[in-house]
């Protein structure tokens, strides 16, 4: 067999030679070029157009395709958002084209895990937007800002007459949006998120061994000095002093515009909204005996002693307790002192969205899910 295919082998290079570019074939040729072994699978394979054969012959190569071009005029396209909410596609490569830090430029490196908490999203995270204003006064030196935030964050720039802000790199976990610099201002943001190029880095409490390794890589020193955020607000002034007034570009917007278009309000501004929408009513002593009756008897006796004076039901929470009226989506930020209970009635769906820290009795399945529920 494998003398046979030597054989094969050589006959198609010899039919290929003898063939005239000019000879057009007579039609789609059988698969005859397969081995003999293979001949049975029957594969069509359509001839490449004769231009081409006559071009490759030539030593030429066919012409290259023309670029894609919109049908009609500038009024016929868009912008192709291929991230969709996230923010963007963070930078290929962690670097500045063409930045060069004249002597004594000072590193800066400011934030926190969150801002000022907003009662709206900018991205599809789950985590209600953060607000983080910076205030830059060093008219002695040029800067360059390190800004760092685990939260989707909108970073509100402002500075004293004189400061020169060179540069600003962001690092973080969700959506962080510079809001404030002039469009001249190179900016880099890169997140885990959007898939950033660069190291990320952290400003939260003690942790901060990343700072200078990511400092010495995009702008080859150490970090100067670091300004950690308290209540959403940071000065960055070495020496402590607030300028007699701020400035910011013309163009900076409300963080509010950078809301995330048809996400509910988050946190309990969602949770009062669903109220008033008629998506949740406030839950009663009565939502919660009838849950943990239903849930007893669900259970039944099973194989359990039993308790001198009986036993009493686990208590269920009040605060933030609520009874699911109609299908809708969990506002975003349900976390901590934010959280909330929901009853769900029979016949009535979950609702979508992340729970966080709250929990949810389902009367359709008699089964609890969220951080209150035995396991």
């Amino acid at each position: 067999m494998r003398h046979l295919r030597i054989l094969w082998l050589g006959a198609a290079v010899m039919l290929t030679a003898c063939q005239r570019p000019g000879d057009a074939p007579a039609g789609p040729q059988q698969a005859s070029l397969l081995p003999p072994d293979q001949a049975s699978a029957h594969v069509i394979a359509a001839a490449p157009p004769a231009a081409h054969t006559a071009a490759s012959v030539a030593g030429s190569l066919p012409a290259p395709l023309a670029p894609i071009r919109a049908v009609g005029t500038d009024e016929a396209i868009k912008p192709f958002d291929f991230a969709g909410t996230s923010g963007g596609i963070g930078p290929a490569v962690c670097r500045f084209d063409g930045l060069q830090l004249p002597p004594g430029t000072k590193v800066y490196a400011a934030g926190g895990y969150g801002g000022a908490a907003q009662a709206f999203q900018i991205d599809q995270s789950g985590h209600q937007a953060t607000r983080m204003d910076v205030a830059v006064n060093q008219p002695s030196a040029p800067v360059v800002l390190m800004l760092g935030s685990y939260e989707p964050t909108v970073w509100n720039v402002g500075w004293s007459p004189g400061t020169r802000i060179l540069a600003v790199l962001v690092s973080g976990y969700h959506r962080q949006v510079i809001n404030g610099l002039p469009s001249g201002v190179p900016r880099i943001v890169s997140t885990r998120d959007n898939h950033g190029a660069c190291p990320s880095f952290s400003l939260s409490g003690d942790r901060l061994d990343s700072l200078n390794s990511a400092a010495r890589l995009v702008f080859g020193r150490n970090v100067d000095m670091v300004f950690p955020a308290r209540s959403g607000k940071v000065l960055v002034s070495e020496s402590g002093a607030e300028a007699g007034r701020w400035v910011t570009d013309r163009a900076a917007q409300a963080a509010e515009s950078f809301r995330l278009a048809d996400a509910p309000l988050a946190g309990e501004a969602g949770l009062e909204e669903a109220v008033r929408k008629g998506y949740l009513r406030e839950a009663t002593p009565a939502d919660v005996r009838d849950w943990q009756m239903a849930a007893a008897a669900a259970r039944g006796p099973g194989d359990v002693p039993p308790v001198y004076g009986g036993t009493k039901p686990r208590p269920i929470g009040m605060y933030h307790a609520y009874v699911v009226l109609k299908p809708f989506t969990l506002p975003a930020g349900l976390y901590g002192a934010h959280s909330a209970t929901f009853f769900v009635p029979k016949g009535l769906p979950r609702p979508k969205g992340t729970l966080g820290h709250s929990t949810l009795y389902d009367f359709n399945t008699l089964s609890c899910a969220g951080v209150a529920c035995w396991h």
